[in-house]
């Protein structure tokens, strides 16, 4: 009698156990699938194709197969009734096999030409004139290398995505005052309204624009830092809305899904590459001229990280 009724307690137990499971394995199932749906959903908010071909491509590249693609990068200061001018242009070219990135950023002001309008002007007036598609082809004239894709951030938007992320932390290498706040030196937590005036001080900066590149890159970093983390996943929602509301890229999400699986490892190192020039004016207004011996050097560079020949 007693051994059936340590069976009976066994089973009863082991429903209870198997009840339990099943409502976690719904709860995690129903919790992954919101995460899902609601990442497909700013997916699709982003995405924002282009009918575009490089001439420095002859087929398009295979994210599947693990083959070298470059980025631009766009941070825009859209407001209202201005769709603005892209301030921040850094260019990314990833290669899986030599597990690294190259990151070169653009200064706003360098004198080229660009492409689609006919003039030498600065190339971050590029978007003004012609959007991405003009901006990207206008990047591929300058650095005589193909570009895959386009990721534009409003940079006005983007303190909702530093505050969806909870807020970042930067280590500042310069003591000054912005937009109404202080930012000592050393390390400084920011919310989504400091992160802004953090970025766009550029005059008290003895580097000027590339002191300001600088902390663009810091700020990025920041946000994916923050947002690869374990504690930001409680505030999925928040962060895919922030980045349905202010990113906008041809990528796709399955392309994205590619990244994510076969270029993990490229993310582990970190190039940050640097354009030598000199300013001057031209008819009252300043140019940064970046030398064509500068750009051939850069043009080596990006191409061999690329692979291309």
């Amino acid at each position: 009698m007693r051994a059936e009724k340590n069976k009976k307690k066994k089973r009863k137990w082991l429903r209870i156990t198997g009840v339990v499971l099943l409502v976690l394995l719904i709860g995690i199932g129903g919790y992954a699938f919101s995460v899902y749906k609601s990442l497909t959903d700013a997916v699709d908010t982003m995405h924002k194709p282009l009918d575009r071909k490089s001439d420095k491509r002859t087929e398009e590249v295979s994210l599947q197969n693990q083959e070298p693609f470059s980025v631009l990068l766009l941070g825009v200061d859209q407001r209202k009734g201005d769709k603005g001018r892209s301030d921040t242009m850094i260019v990314l070219a990833v290669n899986p096999e030599l597990k690294s990135v190259k990151m070169l950023s653009i200064p706003r002001d360098t004198r080229t030409e660009i492409v689609g309008k006919g003039t030498m002007d600065k190339i971050n007036h590029a978007y003004a004139f012609g959007n991405e598609e003009m901006s990207m082809n206008t990047v591929e004239h300058f650095l005589d290398i193909p570009i895959d894709y386009y990721i534009k951030v409003n940079m006005e938007g983007f303190k909702e995505i530093v505050d969806a992320v909870g807020g970042i932390t930067v280590n500042n290498d310069l003591d000054f005052s912005q937009g109404g706040y202080h930012f000592p030196k050393g390390q400084v937590t920011l919310d989504g309204k400091k992160a802004l005036e953090y970025t766009r001080m550029r005059k008290e900066d003895p580097q000027g624009d590339f002191g300001r590149q600088h902390r663009q890159r810091e700020i990025i970093q920041g946000v994916l830092r923050e947002g690869a983390s374990l504690s930001s996943l409680t505030n999925y929602r928040s962060i895919f809305s922030a980045l349905g509301n202010n990113v906008r890229t041809n990528l796709s999400f399955d392309q994205m899904m590619d990244i994510q699986k076969n270029y993990r490892t490229a993310a582990g190192s970190v190039d940050q590459m640097t354009i030598k020039g000199s300013g001057t004016k031209i008819n009252g207004i300043y140019y940064y001229i970046v030398s064509d011996s500068e750009k051939q050097r850069l043009h080596d560079e990006l191409a061999t990280q690329l692979e291309i020949k």
